[in-house]
């Protein structure tokens, strides 16, 4: 169980009012000065009901693995090494030696590694690392809750690399028990869905949220380079439109848990 420190409550506070409802995670404890802070400023310390006790939606990890999407799974080795060698583009010959400057564009073939497939290949690298990393920090702050829909939003990452690599179509994204359409409908009627206007994170918001903020730009980044490699001009129509659609909904799937967390509905809150 994380210690809650005097820093990360002024973080999370940044004006106190004396008497004022701060809620954090069950089982919470305080470093001596927290406690200093708690007792000066009067703080009503409120404990928030444990990960999905009041009916929210599972996270992965308490799903069975049966019941989930084939992708939403702990990662592993995305190669198989196995069959043929893969062949040289230029010559067609079997590469037994493979050049520093080129790596494995599909089960066939090898490719310079700064064409555009390569490239965006890269950045979903870049863009499920920052995943797993802001799933760390969740984790530290004890929110459980959200470090699992982040896992879910990793192994989706991994997903779209897959399906790109293999050349099949991107199987649709499922998160915090929404699919596609119930995600759409929720990320452009907050004040419907969860009773929250839409959000611009600001100075007073929560160091997690400006976290999934920062992850929401890195994908809505990554679909560009999606478009460059799969909709180069002069006619910019999407060879993969299924890629381009999936990082749509990978950047949706971000701004729920935004809006989540916003809500009070992902750990602690203040009233």
């Amino acid at each position: 169980m994380p210690i809650i420190t005097e820093a990360e409550l002024r973080d999370r506070i940044r004006r106190p009012r004396r008497g004022m409802k701060v809620t954090v995670p069950a089982g919470a404890r305080f470093s001596p000065s927290a406690r200093d802070f708690i007792h000066q400023w009067e703080l009503e310390i409120v404990e928030d009901a444990p990960a999905a006790s009041d009916g929210g939606a599972p996270t992965a990890a308490q799903v069975p693995e049966r019941e989930r999407p084939g992708w939403d799974r702990p990662a592993a080795f995305p190669v198989n090494f196995s069959g043929p060698r893969p062949v040289c583009p230029v010559c067609g010959q079997p590469v037994h030696d493979k050049p520093e400057h080129m790596t494995q564009l599909d089960a066939t073939h090898f490719a310079p590694k700064n064409i555009p497939r390569i490239r965006f290949r890269g950045k979903m690298d870049s863009v499920q690392g920052l995943v797993q990393l802001i799933a760390a920090r969740a984790r530290a702050w004890n929110l459980a809750e959200l470090a699992g829909h982040l896992d879910t939003l990793a192994a989706y990452c991994r997903e779209i690399v897959s399906a790109e690599y293999n050349e099949r179509e991107v199987a649709p994204l499922v998160i915090a028990g929404l699919d596609e359409a119930a995600l759409r409908e929720a990320t452009h009627h907050p004040q419907r869905a969860l009773g929250i206007p839409h959000l611009t994170p600001g100075p007073e918001d929560h160091e997690i949220l400006h976290w999934l903020n920062y992850l929401r730009a890195q994908v809505r980044e990554a679909e560009l380079v999606a478009l460059d490699a799969f909709a180069p001009p002069p006619m910019y129509e999407p060879t993969r439109p299924d890629l381009v659609r999936a990082l749509n909904r990978l950047s949706s799937a971000v701004y729920y848990l935004e809006l989540l967390f916003k809500a009070g509905k992902l750990g602690w809150r203040i009233p």
